[in-house]
């Protein structure tokens, strides 16, 4: 009987400790924009390396690297607006 309780405490808690974990798994969405005003992307992830910005453009699949550009953080909607178009 001990080890049952035990078993279902330990699956509680652990139910209790994923929650929040899962939550901040949610990830940020970005909006790319070229240096001088260029091209707008999207993406969720981007990777800082020797000074580019590599990314996949959700809107187009396109594998983007970039010196030189301005990243926003914005909204989930404003995300899933952009790539549909």
């Amino acid at each position: 009987m001990k080890t049952l309780m035990t078993s279902k405490r330990l699956r509680i808690w652990t139910a209790l400790l994923a929650i929040p974990l899962l939550a901040a798994c949610g990830g940020h969405y970005y909006q790319v924009t070229a240096a001088g005003g260029g091209k707008t992307y999207y993406t969720r992830d981007i990777d800082h390396d020797d000074g580019h910005l590599r990314f996949t453009d959700k809107a187009t699949g396109d594998k983007v690297i970039l010196d030189n550009a301005e990243v926003r953080k914005i909204t989930e909607e404003q995300y899933k607006n952009a790539v549909r178009k």
